[in-house]
Parts: structure tokens; C-alpha cells; sequence
């Protein structure tokens, strides 16, 4: 129904953006190999000339943007589908959290640009108001903003660069009653161990208290009945006083910490010797899926899945 329609109305507005903008002509798709002088990011030539072909479903970061066919190499220097597919995975959470209506525009503009008859970048613009959006929130989980993504790198508007799509709207400022993002519940077994994958260490914990500080909510942990599920870089003195810190968390709801009886499993980072908190969760022995994803969770291949931000960045 509405969600349909939405997403073709910004398909037809993609295309409509692409096709004025660039005057593509209509016989584009009808051939796969272009003449362009590659001109890659950072200063590499290609060994082949840029090829043109459909977006596979099976790139579900790209596969709804809007248009049908990308070029390779891209504009991140990924000469094949297999690295495409890769290293693209890693931006499907960031995606899920919906920081900036451009998020997908700005992202497939680099990872599957359109295959138009020379590549087009996005505009520094994009790249500042996606970053604006979303480098916060990346930041509250302890990932800076990529240095591939680094927004001097592309071009100032012109009629030459993709521009803000769907962002024009006023921005206001979020209501308070947004659900802090540490907070936004997954319940399946599959979103449990995707927070998994991107958190340093998982534990089964009391918390005692919680303070307020710089903007942040500090989780406090009760002394005994604490279960390292995943210790990961825990070290002792970490864990005899558990502290976690809920980056900007201190003026949002969280609704599973309105009380604090009982346990909760936390996820986190540690970032600058600080626990930042990723995710918490009540804990219900009755749930199923949580007790699945806590018996499973070693076994799930998260570095073939997140290659970016987990695991491919920093060694373990």
C-alpha cells in the first residue's frame, strides 16, 4: 500500500533527478562497456574498462535505490560484485536505523553508482547532510565516520554530482519521546546476534544504579550475579565494577530501564577504555529467540556478514 507507493514515487523521482540532470540517453542500458576515463577516488587506474550491469538482488544495501544498473569498478575502487556485495553488508544496520532520508542515495551513489556514460559522484552537500545525520549515531557506538567517506573528497554542487534527494524536508528537531537507539528493541534471534557481532562483549547482568552525566546515562552494575557471555577485551578491573556509558542517552526514553529489577543482557564496546553501551535487554529466560541467540552465538559468521564495521577494521 503506502510503503509501495512511497518507493515508487522516489524510484520515478531518482530516475527523473538522474535523467534531467545528466541527460542520459535512453540507449544507456543497451550496452555494457563505456569509453569514460576512469577517475578514481584516490589516484588507482583499472586494469579493465568500467562495466555496466544490473544491481543483484542479493545487494539489498542498492537493490531498492531506485535505479537498475551500476557501474564496476565503483567509485570505492571494488573491481568485483563479490567485494561489492562485502563490503557494502556492513552499512545495512546503519540503513535500519534511518539517521538521513540520503542515507541509500549518498551510499549506492558510491558502492553501485548508476551506469551512466561517465561516473558521477555525489555532492559534497549529500555527503555533509548524510554525515550530519548519521555520524552521531555511529559516534554513539564508537565508529567514526569512515575516512573513505570523508566529504572533502567530493565535489561542490554542481549539475555534475547527485544532490540532496529526499532531505529538503524541514529539518526539525526529533522529539523527545524518540526511543533512544541503545534502547530500539530486536527480538529476533537474527537481530540479537547481528547486535552480537557489532559489540566488543555481551554480558547477562544486575544493574544497581543509573546516573546522569555529560549527556550521557551511566548503567552502574550490581556487584554479584554478572555473567560474561562474551568477554571479549574485558579486563578484570572492568569487570568487578561494571560501568557502561549511554553515549547521548540521558534525555531519551529507554522503556526497559523504567525499572531495574531483574537481569538484563548488555552489549558493548570498548572504545578509549570507556564500555559504551550498544544495546540492552531485558533478560527473559522465556524467550526463545534470546535463548537461542545466546547459545548460538560463536557459531554465527558475523565477519562474513559485517566485514566493515565488524571485525575487517581492527585485528582480533
Amino acid at each position: 500500500g503506502r510503503a509501495a507507493a512511497a518507493g515508487g514515487a522516489r524510484a520515478a523521482a531518482l530516475a527523473l533527478l538522474l535523467g534531467a540532470l545528466h541527460g542520459a540517453p535512453a540507449r544507456g542500458e543497451e550496452y555494457d562497456y563505456y569509453g569514460w576515463q576512469a577517475e578514481p577516488l584516490h589516484g588507482r587506474s583499472y586494469s579493465k574498462p568500467p562495466q555496466c550491469l544490473d544491481i543483484p538482488a542479493d545487494l539489498p544495501l542498492c537493490h531498492t535505490v531506485g535505479y537498475k544498473r551500476m557501474r564496476l569498478p565503483n567509485l570505492l575502487e571494488h573491481e568485483s560484485l563479490a567485494e561489492v556485495k562485502q563490503q557494502a553488508s556492513s552499512w545495512l544496520p546503519l540503513l535500519a536505523k534511518r539517521c538521513h532520508s540520503d542515507t541509500q542515495v549518498f551510499l549506492c551513489s558510491l558502492f553501485a553508482p548508476v551506469c551512466l556514460d561517465r561516473p558521477i559522484y555525489p555532492c559534497r552537500s549529500l555527503c555533509e547532510a548524510v554525515r550530519a545525520g548519521c555520524a552521531p549515531l555511529m559516534e554513539a557506538y564508537g565508529f567514526p565516520w569512515p575516512e573513505m567517506l570523508h566529504c572533502h573528497k567530493f565535489p561542490l554542487d554542481n549539475d555534475l554530482c547527485i544532490a540532496v534527494q529526499f532531505g529538503h524536508l524541514p529539518a526539525t528537531a526529533p522529539p523527545v519521546t524518540k526511543t533512544c537507539a541503545q534502547c530500539e528493541i530486536e527480538h529476533s534471534a537474527d537481530g540479537l546476534m547481528e547486535q552480537m557481532c557489532s559489540s566488543d562483549f555481551v554480558v547477562k547482568m544486575r544493574i544497581k544504579e543509573i546516573k546522569i552525566e555529560n549527556g550521557d546515562r551511566k548503567l552502574i552494575g550490581a556487584q554479584k550475579k554478572k555473567k560474561l557471555l562474551k568477554p571479549g577485551p574485558l579486563k578484570r578491573k572492568d569487570t568487578k565494577k561494571l560501568v557502561l556509558h549511554m553515549k547521548n542517552g540521558a534525555g531519551c526514553p529507554c522503556p526497559q530501564l523504567d525499572s531495574l529489577a531483574g537481569s538484563f543482557l548488555v552489549m558493548g564496546r570498548k572504545v578509549d577504555g570507556q564500555l559504551l553501551l550498544m544495546a540492552v535487554y531485558r533478560w527473559d529466560k522465556k524467550n526463545k529467540e534470546m535463548k537461542f541467540a545466546v547459545k548460538f552465538m560463536f557459531s554465527y559468521p558475523c565477519s562474513l556478514y559485517y566485514p566493515f564495521f565488524y571485525g575487517a577494521a581492527e585485528p582480533h
